[in-house]
């Protein structure tokens, strides 16, 4: 079962709309027994980097998510649910994050011509390629969506990067845990295969 995590923030049906498109079920849910049980888990999410984590808190769901990638389930975050991973966040303030992974969420500092957010169409090169892109070329496109990026402090976990105009991590791969700060599920033909293969991933790979 694919369980796509609920706390009342981000694009959860488009989400699982888009599982739906290319074969695969998923759950919507704030039950942390039901995350517990869960074959993989997706983070979503669009909102406040602050709110978002402190949501998630109240709702008792960091643990489902921390045992799950403790116990080698594969994770999918995406955008919000990518910037939350990482330890600290400087969205109206410094926030803590959910430090599975060091580093720091930060906002563009872009040439006046660039505007903040950073939204719609960008290429993805791989640094190194996830199993859940196997068939996906690179330098394909993805849209986005965010004013913020996640500056990893081991540059090994970054697995693709975009540029606007400087380059920035656009992904994520440490064993099990994958994460995108773009919107697959928004991203159409390229987009929908990452989660059909995200879905069909079995966890004797990791």
């Amino acid at each position: 079962m694919i369980a796509i995590i609920d706390y009342q923030m981000g694009n959860l049906r488009s989400v699982q709309k888009a599982f739906e498109r290319v074969g695969h079920e998923a759950t919507i849910t704030a039950d942390p027994v039901v995350l517990g049980k869960a074959d993989k888990l997706v983070l979503p999410g669009v909102g406040a980097f602050a709110d978002a984590v402190a949501e998630l808190r109240r709702r008792e769901l960091v643990s489902p998510l921390v045992d799950a990638i403790t116990a080698a389930k594969p994770v999918l975050g995406i955008c919000l649910g990518l910037q939350m991973l990482f330890e600290v966040g400087y969205e109206d303030g410094q926030h803590e994050g959910l430090g599975v992974l060091p580093g720091e969420v930060v906002r563009f500092d872009v040439p006046r011509e660039f505007k903040v957010p950073h939204m719609g169409w960008n290429q993805v090169h791989y640094q190194r390629q996830p199993p859940i892109f196997a068939g996906i070329p690179d330098e394909s496109h993805f849209y986005f969506v965010h004013s913020y990026y996640v500056k990893p402090t081991n540059e090994d976990l970054i697995a693709g990067v975009a540029s606007y105009p400087n380059p920035f991590c656009a992904m994520i791969w440490r064993d099990n845990l994958y994460a995108t700060q773009f919107h697959p599920e928004k991203s159409q033909k390229m987009g929908l295969q990452v989660l059909k293969n995200f879905a069909e991933y079995e966890c004797s790979q990791v």
